[in-house]
This record gives C-alpha cells, structure tokens and sequence, in this order.
C-alpha cells in the first residue's frame, strides 16, 4: 500500500538510506540532488558501526558492505612509541555484524544506490539543485534551476556539510565552532603486516612530533592515514619539496606504496538550532557537523534517517498525528548535542586551547605509561554508539531499571526503556534476529506469565509475540533481562519504548511512543 510522498534532498548515504527506509514503509519518494552525477572520490566516511550496517540490513544492505568491508575489533592507542592501552568492542547479544567495519563511502553508495534501482516507489533526479523550499498546510514545493517544481507533503534535508543554501532557506542557525588545526588524510595503499584489523592512533609520535595519526585499515590493502598539520598547511607544497613522500615512509618503510587520494580537511563542531521546520526534517552533516574521531558522523546521520523514515511514514499512513514528528527533533537533536559533547571534548584534548591545557595533556600522557587509571582518561575518541532515547517524551520509563548514564567506552547499558535492544537470534517465521522482527512495526514481548489480552491502539500495526516462543536458545531473554509476567513494547526503530506488566499499561505504553499523551483506545 502506497501513501504520500517525501522529497528528500541530497542523494549521499544518509538521504539514500531515509529513501530506501522510506519506501520501506510504502512511501513514494523523490530523491533530489544539484550534481549532474554521482562522484565517487576519496575514502570521505569509511567507518561504518554495528548498528548502522543492522539498519542497512533491513533494506538489503548490510551484510554486502560488511561482506566488503574490512573488519576490525581492537582499537589500540599510543603515545609516543609505547601502547597506552587497547580495549575491543563489547557485543550484548549475538549480533550478525561486526562491531565496525571500514569501506570507503563510495562503494557503500554505490552498493545503496544498486537498491535504490530496484525501489519503484523511489524517484532519483540528478541535476535538481533546489533554490527555494515553499510550505503550506498540504505539503511541501521544491523549486530547482532550470526544472520544474517538486511537491511533495513533506522532505528531509540531507545536503550534506556545503547545505548552507537549504540552511538559510529554512531560516536555522548553524552555531558552533571551527578548529583552526587541520587534518591530511591520504588513502595509501601499502602492504602494511598485522595492522588490517585494527585502528591505530597515536599521540605525539617521531614522525608527526607534537601532533596525532590516525590510522584506519581499509579494502584492497588500503590504509586510510590521517595526520593533525598546522593551520597554515600546504600540501602542494609538500608535495614538491618530497616532504609528503618522507611523511608517508615514516610509517609504511621503504615498501612500495600508492597514493589512492588525498585531502586536507579543517573539523567543525556545529548543529542546526532546529531539526523540525514545518513540514521539513533536516539530517545528517546538514544538521550538525562533528571531528571524525570517533566516527560519529555518517554514523549519527544513518540514525537520524531511520528516526525520520518512521515517523514520517506513521504519519503518512495515519497511524500516528503530525505530533510524532516533533519528537524528530527532540530525539535526534539530543543525539547531536551528545555527539557534539563527545566530539568536542576529543578534540580539545587533541588540540589544547590554551597552554593549561596543554600542560595537563602532557602531563596525563606521561602518567598513563604507567598508570591505567591516567590511561582511561586519554581521550583518543570515544567510537561511535546509538543514541539512548532514555529521556524522550516517547518513552515510558522504569524505576526498576534506571539508566545509569553513559557507560564506559566499548561498551553498552542494559537494556531498558529507550536503549536499543541486543540483535539476538530469534526463531520467527521469515525473521532470524530480534531487530529483524521489531523493525514492521511495534512489537510487543511477552515474557513467560504475562497475562493474557493484546495492547491495542487503533488501526496501528502492533505485533504480540511471546519470548519463549521464538528465544529457543534462551540468549534473548537472558540478554532482555526480562523478568515473569512482563510485556515489552518495541518501537520500529528497535529501541524499548518501555515494560508493562498488563495489557492496559502495554496500549498506554504504545500511545505515549507514538507521541499521544493519553491511550487512542482502551485495551480489549
């Protein structure tokens, strides 16, 4: 069943998987964007998470980036030239997908858009560079160069980090801050033994003195090598003088190696003061922009087009009111800001602002070459995680299981309301994992004594499966930590909207999470 149409602006990977995600869910949609054609250039975001390769999935995807990809689980940091420490990534069930995977964002495009060909209800216009956004009651008008109008009842801006023009037409500010610092990344291919399964980093070492590395193993023997250089870098001119030649052989030696792109990048710590304008969602780098360290930015924005796809689609189909879309913006702006937090303070610690900060920097690195707990204060990059929807107005909390805030790095909270739940194997016609069969609608868990009665909130697609019936390894409940008698209602997007221990508190559960202050209809 097809209902309404989205327009989506920005054909890169985050407004490719809101429109894959979108058609999902039945919604016609036209995916907008200025170039003439696609131009896959450069490695750009190559760090794809667990969870954002299970959201690719659930279109088809995920298992062919990762199955691409190269794979690692060990994230080692260095100071100098001694390890200061090494953790991998913890994985809470049994997840089908690695904890990271690298793949240039060129071939994940290319991979998304082979999908996107297959997608009937999907329109793909290149050559549509917008100029103007108009907004009514009814829906949306799009007006591009030298083409005719696009209507559509509602869009998503994903026009990337140069979306100032989309900015602007939405009248959003884009505070934050611009580091004066700038960063070299060359790909390099090299033949580089016992490091294609890991992500180095290193502070201050002999061959970038003062500075950070940051190395990354990619496909085909690749390495993608990012270097900290001065405000005022010139790489032509290194190139010249040979100095870039010299960089490169300080870490590959004296093998052979092939520059595969290069670029210099300056970072930015910056979002948009709304998410929500009217009938337009705005996602991706064209909503906040973060330092790569720790992978925070394809990443976040994959997120971002799951929320919205959702959402819009439950409005579409008119399971939800126009509401549920203001949560849009509380959610995935708070995931933002946090990213924002995060990001921010790594590159503080990266590059100090002051001599303060300078000094107590040194002064911690020193420390942690023989103090673990100094090492567990050296700010590296805390690697990407989902947002916890925990403080949303979509979820209903628990006090017997209260967030105990942000857990230590390469690990996750226990599951509860707002937290995403563990991807477990599950035994349900057509569907082999728990996220899988969340992911069609609401989904309510019935733990072993939950008493008899389905929630029901009118005409929304909500499933009741009992978790004995499909736990057959018992890996699921043990993850859940459900507990005798309760009922756990799961959003479309995978995460507890909250516990109940009856059906009525199941459809109040149910009403809140799709942005309803109060039950749309009474249980049966």
């Amino acid at each position: 069943m097809q209902s309404g149409t989205v327009a989506v602006v920005g054909n890169g990977p985050v407004g490719q998987t809101a429109a894959l995600l979108l058609a999902k869910w039945g919604i016609r949609v036209v995916l907008l964007d200025g170039r003439p054609e696609r131009d896959p250039i450069g490695s750009k975001a190559i760090c794809q998470q667990r969870d954002v390769l299970d959201v690719w999935e659930a279109v088809g995807a995920g298992r062919r980036i990762a199955g691409e990809g190269v794979t690692w689980t060990t994230a080692r940091t260095f100071y100098r030239d001694r390890e200061l420490f090494a953790y991998s990534l913890a994985d809470p069930g049994r997840s089908a997908f690695p904890p990271f995977v690298n793949i240039s964002q060129a071939r994940t495009e290319q991979i998304l858009d082979e999908l996107i060909a297959d997608r009937p209800l999907i329109d793909v216009r290149w050559g549509h560079h917008v100029t103007g956004i108009d907004q009514d009651g009814d829906g949306v008008t799009l007006h591009c160069e030298g083409r005719p109008p696009v209507r559509a009842d509602y869009a998503i801006a994903c026009a990337g980090a140069k979306g100032d023009e989309v900015r602007r037409m939405l009248g959003v500010s884009f505070d934050g801050h611009s580091f004066d610092d700038r960063f070299l990344i060359c790909d390099i291919r090299a033949h580089l033994p016992g490091w294609a399964e890991e992500r180095r980093f290193y502070f201050d070492p002999e061959w970038n003195p003062g500075r950070q590395v940051l190395i990354h193993p990619c496909p085909d023997s690749t390495f993608r090598i990012d270097w900290q250089v001065p405000g005022g870098y010139d790489l032509e001119a290194e190139e010249r003088s040979g100095a870039l030649d010299a960089r490169i052989r300080a870490i590959v030696g004296e093998r052979p190696y092939e520059i595969v792109w290069k670029s210099v990048y300056r970072f930015h710590s910056r979002v948009v003061d709304r998410m929500r304008v009217g009938r337009v969602l705005l996602a991706g780098d064209c909503a906040h922009l973060v330092s790569p360290f720790g992978a925070r930015g394809l990443n976040s924005g994959v997120g971002d087009a799951e929320n919205a796809a959702w959402k819009l689609a439950f409005v579409l189909r008119g399971w939800a009111s126009d509401r549920l879309l203001d949560t849009y913006h509380e959610e995935r702006h708070a995931a933002a800001r946090e990213n924002l937090e995060v990001t921010t303070a790594t590159m503080n610690f990266l590059v100090p602002q002051d001599e303060e900060q300078r000094r107590r920097r040194l002064e911690l690195l020193e420390a942690a070459q023989r103090d673990q707990a100094a090492a567990a204060n050296v700010d590296s990059g805390r690697l990407c995680e989902p947002f916890w929807y925990v403080a949303s107005s979509l979820t209903t909390p628990d006090s017997s299981r209260p967030f105990a805030g942000r857990p230590p790095r390469g690990h996750v909270p226990s599951p509860g309301p707002g937290i995403l739940v563990p991807d477990v194997p599950v035994s349900a016609p057509g569907c082999a994992r728990l996220r899988e069969l969340a992911r069609d609608g609401f989904l309510v868990l019935a733990a072993p004594g939950a008493p008899a009665g389905e929630p029901v909130v009118a005409g929304v697609p909500v499933r009741t499966v009992e978790l004995a019936g499909i736990d057959v390894t018992g890996v699921l409940g043990d993850s859940l930590g459900a507990r005798p008698g309760e009922l756990w209602v799961i959003r479309p997007d995978a995460h507890v909207a909250g516990v109940a221990t009856d059906p009525a508190g199941a459809t109040a559960i149910l009403s809140r999470a799709l942005g309803e202050p109060a039950p749309l209809a009474a249980a049966p």
